[in-house]
């Protein structure tokens, strides 16, 4: 294979300053009328029976897929289980039989000892088994599928060798980077091909055969279609991460033209932090006598994480996220809401006020998306302000808080913003702001990590001092969305 792949390193510093939000005198009007009692509301929530909304439906089509994967556990079995395969703790990569060039690049990423899911899946996936694996955010399960497949490339040196598929862009462009990291000393050929892109641009780089390609279901299916010379007739590995997106509904048809189309002899990965197990789901992906490995609990969060909820008055919501902000001032912190337009005024409103913030969704183009990631790794911005695309498997290095500005709908949502921070072994906080209409959203949320999360009270007086100021900047914040939508839909008029 061709020389060495030099790796870039992402990590920078800044000297990036933020300014305090300057206090203005105190006004007369008081918090205290608007204050909400959350633990008389919760017991009244749980006392009381009221109409089923969405959460709840789901939750209760996740309990059905629960009680299918009773049945299903029996065919899959864990590794516990396979008691004729019994494999010793791993507790180094060099006993695994790892060819040297990978284990350099391994040793250069400061891999110092396998993680949980490492350890457990490693055995199995080096004998060729197919793996459904189960592991926190921030894990390793990148790492975990790539060794594997790296290691069988090694020997048979061909072209569209395996196939990554990610629910989002920018966690495509982050398994690439793993791949491009861990295949440095091989001469690796990866590519990522995800929407947003030129396709014609994407389509030279497939025709110069890369050995994995990394993509997004959409667009990796138009290239199929209609991209002459590429094909996945000969590939050996498909691995789905973040499996329980990919196979919901909303990449189901797609997923099926793809498993359609690809060899039906190959070794498949599944790798999830949450997976919603449904029997038809895991028999459309082909696997094979898998093994199914959980390093935790269905749901769960990392011990280093503290949790922590605030009691929002209404219309208080912008005045206590400036006052976090201020706390925690310096701080590489990402506040998550539920809409764009949430996140780009929310951005708008942090960069009134002296904030260094950069808001990241769905409705940026995809340059302006890899943009503001890189300014947000990089330390140029401190604040990124995003909405669910960045919560699914970005390993954003020493992010220290997370703050929930709007309550996510989903608990399994909440499971993945948070971990956002408290990654390998770090520690970090997470800050969710809940006013009255959110309050049984976090009761769900509360159930399925199986914790309460603690209160915090923050100082009445800067609360107080600090809400003229930022009516004012919010109110900046929404006449300047208002322009921006307005001169966008005249250029598309004209």
């Amino acid at each position: 294979m061709s020389p060495s792949i030099s790796k870039k390193s992402h990590k920078h510093s800044s000297d990036a300053k933020v300014a305090k939000v300057a206090k203005v005198a105190k006004p007369s009007k008081k918090v205290g009328s608007t204050k909400v009692d959350i633990d008389a509301l919760k017991k009244k929530l749980a006392s009381s029976q009221p109409k089923k909304p969405l959460v709840q439906e789901e939750e209760e089509e996740e309990s059905h897929a629960e009680e299918e994967s009773k049945d299903k556990d029996e065919d899959y079995p864990s590794e516990k289980e396979n008691e004729d395969e019994e494999v010793e703790e791993i507790t180094s990569f060099s006993g695994l039989g790892i060819q040297p060039d990978i284990l350099g690049a391994i040793e250069k990423l400061n891999f110092s000892k396998p993680t949980p899911i490492q350890a457990q899946s490693l055995p199995h996936s080096l004998k060729g088994r197919d793996i459904i694996g189960i592991a926190q955010t921030g894990s390793g399960k990148t790492a975990a599928f790539a060794i594997p497949i790296l290691q069988a490339l090694w020997e048979a040196q061909t072209p569209y060798f395996a196939c990554v598929l990610a629910p989002t862009r920018e966690l495509a462009y982050q398994i690439r980077e793993t791949f491009d990291a861990l295949g440095s000393n091989m001469g690796l050929r990866c590519s990522t091909i995800v929407g947003g892109m030129d396709m014609i641009d994407q389509a030279k780089e497939l025709m110069r055969k890369p050995h994995v390609i990394v993509a997004t279901p959409g667009r990796l299916m138009d290239h199929l279609e209609n991209t002459k010379g590429f094909s996945l007739r000969a590939l050996k590995f498909l691995v789905m991460d973040e499996a329980d997106r990919l196979l919901d509904m909303e990449f189901g048809p797609v997923l099926d033209r793809i498993l359609q189309i690809i060899p039906r002899e190959r070794n498949t990965y599944l790798f999830s932090a949450t997976l919603t197990s449904k029997i038809e789901k895991l028999q459309r992906a082909s696997l094979s006598n898998p093994v199914k490995i959980a390093v935790n609990n269905k749901y769960s969060t990392v011990d280093t994480l503290i949790q922590t909820l605030m009691v929002v008055p209404d219309g208080y919501k912008n005045t206590y996220l400036i006052y976090l902000l201020n706390e925690y001032i310096g701080k590489s912190t990402i506040i998550f809401t539920r809409t764009c337009a949430h996140a780009q005024r929310v951005a708008l409103l942090a960069r009134i006020l002296g904030f260094s913030a950069i808001p990241l969704h769905g409705q940026l183009s995809q340059a302006q998306r890899l943009g503001a990631l890189n300014q947000f790794k990089s330390g140029d911005k401190q604040i990124l302000v995003a909405t669910d695309v960045a919560a699914r498997g970005l390993d954003i290095p020493s992010v220290d808080l997370v703050l929930n500005y709007d309550i996510p709908t989903d608990s399994k949502a909440y499971i993945h913003r948070v971990g956002r921070t408290a990654r390998a072994g770090r520690s970090g906080k997470s800050i969710s702001l809940v006013t009255q209409y959110d309050l049984e959203l976090i009761l769900r949320i509360e159930k399925v990590i199986e914790m309460k999360l603690p209160k915090e009270t923050p100082n009445r007086n800067e609360i107080l001092a600090l809400h003229g100021s930022v009516d004012r900047a919010a109110a900046q914040a929404v006449t300047k969305v208002k322009e921006f939508h307005g001169k966008r839909r005249f250029k598309q008029k004209d």
